[in-house]
C-alpha cells in the first residue's frame, strides 16, 4: 500500500486500516493530513478488501482543525480547507467497504465529525467527545453536520453550545458510538463487529450502504422511492440469486464476489 507522511496504511487479511500518525499535534486536521487521508481511503476503497478501520497513534484519536494551518488563511483559503475536509467525510461514506472508528481518547470538533462519519465507531472507555468551539472563537460549523445525524437535536445543541466534552457511556447512551469496552480490549472490539458487519456478499453490502446514506434524512416517500427501487435490482445480482438459493437448498453460500 502506499506510503504517506502523516498516515500509516495496513493491510491485514480483508482489512485496511488508516491510521492517523501525527500524534505530536495530536492527529490535528492540517491540509496536508486531510488530503493524505483523503488518497489513503480512495486507495483502500479500490481495494478487494471488506473493511477499513480508522485509528489514531498517541494519546488522542484526533484534536479536530489544525488551528496553525488555519490561522494562516484567508476566506478562500480556509473555505477550501474545509471542503476537502468534507470530501473526506463524504468519501468514508462513499466508499464500499464498511468503515469503523476505533477511538480512543479525545475526538474533538473536526475529530469528533470523523467518529459520526463513519459507518460504525467503537470506544475505549478513555475516550472523550467534543464540539469545543461552542466555548471558544470558531463555532464547530461543519463538524455538528453528522453529529447531529447520529445524536438528534437537543443534545446536538449541548455539545455544540456547551463545548463540553462527553465521556465514552454518554457517547453511547447518545448514539454517536457502537460500543464502549474497556481500552485494553479495543482492538477485539473492533475486530469482532467489524467481522459481523462485513459479512456476506461484498457486492450487495456496498451498494447497501451507498443506498443506506442515500435515503437518510430524506421524507419517508422518497426514502422509499429510492430504496424499492435499488431493493428491486439488487435482487438481480449474483449475490443476492446465491443467498436465496442458498437458503431454500438449506446450504452454506457459496459468495460470487
Amino acid at each position: 500500500m502506499g506510503e504517506y507522511e502523516h498516515v500509516l496504511l495496513k493491510r491485514d487479511g480483508d482489512t485496511v486500516t488508516i491510521t492517523m500518525n501525527r500524534a505530536a499535534r495530536r492527529n490535528s486536521l492540517s491540509e496536508e493530513h486531510l488530503g493524505e487521508l483523503l488518497a489513503a481511503f480512495r486507495e483502500a476503497g479500490a481495494t478487494d478488501a471488506t473493511g477499513i478501520v480508522l485509528a489514531g497513534a498517541g494519546p488522542v484519536f484526533s484534536a479536530g482543525h489544525d488551528f496553525a494551518d488555519v490561522a494562516s488563511r484567508d476566506l478562500m483559503g480556509v473555505r477550501e480547507l474545509l471542503r476537502l475536509c468534507t470530501d473526506v467525510m463524504g468519501t468514508i461514506q462513499s466508499v464500499p467497504q464498511v468503515v469503523i472508528a476505533r477511538v480512543h481518547g479525545l475526538a474533538t470538533a473536526a475529530g469528533c465529525q470523523l467518529v459520526a462519519s463513519c459507518d460504525l465507531a467503537v470506544a475505549a472507555e478513555s475516550a472523550g467527545f467534543a464540539l469545543p468551539g461552542g466555548k471558544g472563537g470558531w463555532f464547530c460549523h461543519t463538524p455538528a453536520v453528522p453529529v447531529a445525524r447520529a445524536v438528534g437535536r437537543k443534545r446536538l445543541m449541548e455539545l455544540a453550545l456547551t463545548g463540553d466534552p462527553i465521556d465514552a457511556a454518554t457517547a453511547l447512551e447518545w448514539g454517536l458510538v457502537n460500543r464502549v469496552v474497556p481500552d485494553a480490549d479495543l482492538d477485539a472490539a473492533v475486530t469482532e463487529l467489524l467481522g459481523r458487519a462485513t459479512r456476506g456478499s461484498r457486492a450487495a453490502k456496498a451498494l447497501g450502504k451507498q443506498t443506506l446514506y442515500a435515503q437518510l434524512d430524506r421524507p419517508e416517500q422518497d426514502a422509499y422511492d429510492i430504496a424499492v427501487e435499488v431493493m428491486a435490482s439488487a435482487s438481480q445480482l449474483p449475490g443476492a440469486r446465491e443467498g436465496m438459493a442458498a437458503f431454500l437448498e438449506k446450504r452454506k453460500p457459496n459468495w460470487p464476489d
